[in-house]
């Protein structure tokens, strides 16, 4: 028999338009892997094992079935995006076990594309730091267990990562994205302003936060982007020349990238310059304020969602967190920083079509219950490995992150792909190009 566990969402969808698997083989057999390995990965915080085996037959008796791009695909949910008929825990103890009486846009655009939501996967709480554990578990690398997956959308990246799901819908509001795919060897797309609904918590960060796809190949990242954004497009040609600025700086000073992550950017640069690509060393100008903007805008964000949360039934790293921010809000509200950074960047995005960075500065931290640790403790630790990512939030221009390469360790090395407004197309072939002259494993090993 023909398994269907580490094939591509693409893959699955045009089985089951030929009628060679079934949804409800295709779910079951994820069901199964899912059973067996999460309690070593801790993936996902609930498992809808019963309803989704319903839904999938619900998929395989639609009439437009060999149309559905994403027809029996089973497809894991960030705990942060309403699904109907379950509560939303972000997290954290100190939120309502309240089931939602509807799908979120994004849900409701997958399952409407004829995917099949199995589970809802771990966040850390209120999606703010970039290890993913709580009151719920911890979220692990399944390329190494030691090493937390990321976050905020870690859950989402380990189930994937580990085969439990062939892709996954998170969020990205300072790296949320990119942090875990990158520790976990995915590819993932943060959308850029407008183009995939947001919705997220209280306000989207202040427009900050986007929700995009995680996924083990372009192909795949490109499918599911194109379905959470409703546009269908035409891929552009991979072959076009395009202007590669090369950055291997940090956007926070003080903060060094190490060395296997800067190689690699390198080594994807002389790839893509092979390639045809006009690639050359540039940095972008960032203002040297960029580090408190980040600080008051990952703050600020915080503050807004735990309003009406009992303070006491929050962790203190997030108590901490939140109270930094309240003092942020109306500074951040206005966006004149934000306004200020698009300005100062968008002459180096005239001359240069992508930027090329590392995705991260260094391995992610050790799994471990990092919500009962300190808050500067936490802050220091996040800052350290993941400085790259949050420009790009604040600009509200699309980025990627893109596996390339290996840490000494073995687990997945990655760089990141930012483009001008409207560019996720152009970034996508970038990333497929990577993908075709460095190609990665899809799955970890852990059977």
């Amino acid at each position: 028999m023909t398994s269907w566990v580490g094939r591509t969402a693409a893959e699955i969808a045009a089985a089951v338009h030929e009628k060679r698997a079934t949804p409800h083989e295709v779910v079951a057999e994820h069901l199964a892997r899912i059973e067996r390995l999460d309690a070593r990965v801790g993936a996902f915080r609930h498992v809808r094992r019963d309803a989704a085996l319903a839904e999938a037959e619900e998929v395989a008796a639609r009439p437009d079935l060999d149309r559905l791009p994403l027809a029996g695909v089973p497809v894991a949910v960030k705990d942060n995006l309403a699904v109907r008929g379950e509560c939303n825990r972000v997290g954290s103890a100190a939120t309502p076990e309240t089931p939602a009486g509807h799908d979120h846009v994004t849900v409701a655009r997958l399952r409407a594309a004829g995917a099949i939501v199995v589970g809802l996967t771990n966040v850390p709480e209120l999606c703010v730091f970039g290890t993913t554990d709580g009151v719920h578990g911890i979220a692990r690398n399944p390329w190494d267990t030691s090493r937390t997956a990321g976050g905020s959308s870690g859950g989402s990246a380990a189930a994937v990562a580990a085969g439990m799901v062939p892709i996954a819908l998170g969020n990205d509001g300072m790296g949320s994205l990119r942090i875990p795919a990158a520790n976990c060897g995915l590819v993932t797309i943060k959308p850029g302003y407008g183009t995939v609904p947001a919705g997220i918590g209280d306000g989207d960060w202040f427009g900050m936060s986007e929700n995009g796809p995680l996924a083990t190949t372009v192909e795949d990242a490109r499918l599911m982007f194109e379905v959470l954004a409703d546009r269908p497009g035409t891929p552009p040609r991979e072959s076009a020349t395009r202007r590669i600025a090369l950055s291997l700086r940090s956007p926070l000073p003080g903060v060094s990238v190490s060395r296997p992550y800067a190689d690699a950017a390198r080594e994807a640069a002389a790839l893509l310059e092979r390639a045809g690509h006009e690639v050359r060393p540039a940095e972008p100008p960032y203002p040297w304020w960029l580090g408190t903007t980040s600080l008051a805008h990952w703050t600020a964000g915080t503050a807004v969602d735990a309003e009406g949360l009992d303070p006491r039934r929050l962790a203190r790293r997030t108590r901490v967190h939140a109270a930094v921010g309240r003092r942020c809000v109306k500074s951040v509200r206005s966006g004149d920083r934000r306004e200020q950074l698009r300005r100062r960047l968008e002459p180096f995005f005239a001359e240069h079509d992508v930027l090329l960075t590392p995705a991260l500065a260094r391995r992610g931290p050790a799994a471990a219950p990092w919500h009962t640790r300190g808050w500067l403790r936490n802050l220091l630790a996040n800052t350290a490995y993941s400085p790259m990512t949050p420009p790009w939030n604040l600009t509200g221009w699309p980025a990627m992150a893109v596996p390339f390469g290996t840490l000494p360790s073995g687990a997945p090395c990655a760089v990141q792909l930012v483009g001008r407004p409207g560019s996720e197309s152009e970034l996508l072939a970038v990333a497929a190009q990577l993908e075709t002259l460095r190609p990665w494993r899809r799955t970890a090993p852990l059977e």
